[in-house]
C-alpha cells in the first residue's frame, strides 16, 4: 500500500512539474512596439496586416504609436521621454519623415538602441532622417540610402540561406509591386541576406540584412511600400522572423524559441 502511495506522490509530483512547465511556456511573450506614420504609405493598412500576420507565428503583444500626420517632417512625443522603449523587447520603425533633420531629436532615437533596445527597420525607415548632417541614424539602420528606383516586381536572391531569418525563405520570391531602394553603403557591421537587382543600372542592393548597432542587434528591410506587399505571406514571415531575431527568441531553425508560438 505504502509503495503504491509513494509510486501515486511521485506520478503526481511529475504531473505538477509538467504542468507548472507547459504553465510557464503559455506566458512566454514578446512585447512589441510600432512606430509609425508620415508621408506616402499606408500605414494604419500595413500595421493591421503585420500585426495580425505576425500573431499567427508567435505570442507578439503589440503597442502602435501613430503620429506625426502624413507630411516628411514631424516629431513625436513619444521620444521626449528618456525612457521612451523601457518594457518593450523589440521597436519596429515603419515610419517616413525624409524632412526631420535635429540631430539631438534623433539621437534621442539611436541612443537607446545603441544601449541595448533591438529594433526592425521597413522602406521607408530608411529615408527618414534623410536631411540629417550626422550619420547616426543610418549607422543604426545599417545602410545609407537617398532614393528610390521604379516600382516593379524585383526577383529577390537570398545570399545567406542558413541565417535563421532566410531559412525558409523561398528561393524563388518575387516582389508584389514595390520600390527598389538604391543603397550607397552597407555599414561596417551590417550583413545581407537577401539581395534585388535594378532593372536600370544592373546594380545589386541588399534589400534584407541584419546590423549590429551598439548593444542592438537590428533587421531590416527596404521593400514594404506597397498594400500588395504587406498582403504578401512571404514578406510578412520574413519581417516576423527578423522581429523574433533582432529580439533573441527565434532558434537556430528560424522558428520561435519554445513556449512562444502563437496558441
Amino acid at each position: 500500500m505504502r509503495k503504491l502511495l509513494f509510486i501515486a506522490l511521485v506520478m503526481f509530483g511529475m504531473a505538477s512539474v509538467t504542468m507548472a512547465a507547459e504553465s510557464s511556456e503559455k506566458k512566454q511573450t514578446v512585447k512589441a512596439l510600432l512606430i509609425t506614420g508620415g508621408c506616402c504609405h499606408d500605414y494604419p493598412f500595413q500595421s493591421d496586416k503585420l500585426i495580425k500576420h505576425s500573431q499567427t507565428v508567435a505570442n507578439i503583444e503589440w503597442t502602435v504609436v501613430n503620429e506625426g500626420g502624413k507630411g516628411t517632417k514631424a516629431k513625436i512625443k513619444l521620444y521626449e521621454n528618456p525612457n521612451w522603449a523601457k518594457g518593450y523587447d523589440v521597436v519596429v520603425h515603419n515610419e517616413c519623415f525624409a524632412n526631420t533633420a535635429d540631430a539631438d531629436y534623433i539621437r534621442k532615437i539611436t541612443d537607446v538602441h545603441k544601449a541595448g533596445v533591438p529594433a526592425v527597420v521597413i522602406h521607408c525607415a530608411m529615408h527618414t532622417y534623410r536631411a540629417a548632417k550626422i550619420m547616426d541614424w543610418r549607422e543604426f539602420l545599417g545602410v545609407t540610402s537617398f532614393r528610390h528606383e521604379h516600382k516593379a516586381e524585383y526577383p529577390v536572391t537570398v545570399v545567406d540561406a542558413k541565417h535563421p531569418t532566410m531559412i525558409e525563405f523561398p528561393k524563388d520570391w518575387k516582389t508584389p509591386k514595390d520600390e527598389l531602394y538604391v543603397i550607397e553603403k552597407l555599414w561596417p557591421n551590417a550583413k545581407a541576406l537577401a539581395t534585388s537587382k535594378s532593372e536600370r543600372t544592373g546594380r545589386v542592393h541588399p534589400v534584407f540584412w541584419t546590423n549590429q548597432y551598439g548593444k542592438a542587434r537590428v533587421f531590416g528591410t527596404t521593400y514594404g511600400h506597397s498594400k500588395e506587399t504587406f498582403e504578401d505571406k512571404v514578406f510578412l514571415s520574413a519581417v516576423t522572423r527578423g522581429l523574433l531575431w533582432a529580439a533573441d527568441k527565434l532558434d537556430k531553425n528560424g522558428k520561435p524559441i519554445k513556449g512562444l508560438s502563437a496558441k
